[in-house]
């Protein structure tokens, strides 16, 4: 008994990982629905393009999603993207030329602020967008510890 209990809450355990995944959206609309099928009515929209999401369930071909502003529902997979990014959580985020404090400063930018993520260490990310590229403290970006990002 103590075997199934152990191997069951491992499995659990495992499965609950699994749905730490952040991924981006694919295209500058996807529809959020109540449920995981296109019978169910869409709940809201989502307007921009690459936001990063944590899929925190799934069923078959749905992944359950939930963003920044801890709002949650339904999309197809196929609106979904690998592309690593993610979201300021501070406004005035400065943005460095290197991964230091005491390198040159590039441009401040504003809260929840889309960006893709190129790499990490144990503090810094080293960030793009449109706009700009350069080196980030990690603390002010969201769901980045949900990535599966190599720190070196």
């Amino acid at each position: 008994m103590g075997r199934f209990l152990f191997t069951c809450s491992t499995l659990i355990l495992i499965s609950n990982i699994a749905f730490s995944e952040v991924r981006s959206l694919k295209n500058t609309k996807v529809n959020v629905r109540l449920g995981p099928s296109k019978s169910y009515p869409i709940k809201f929209v989502y307007e921009k393009k690459y936001l990063p999401v944590v899929i925190i369930d799934d069923h078959y071909n749905w992944r359950k999603v939930k963003d920044y502003d801890n709002d949650t529902g339904w999309v197809h997979i196929s609106q979904l993207s690998k592309i690593k990014t993610t979201v300021t959580t501070k406004d005035n985020l400065v943005v460095y030329s290197l991964p230091s404090i005491y390198s040159k400063p590039k441009v401040k930018l504003e809260i929840y602020q889309v960006l893709t993520i190129k790499k990490c260490n144990q503090i810094w990310c080293e960030i793009k967008n449109s706009k700009t590229n350069g080196w980030v403290r990690k603390e002010y970006l969201w769901a980045i510890n949900e990535h599966k990002i190599n720190v070196k």
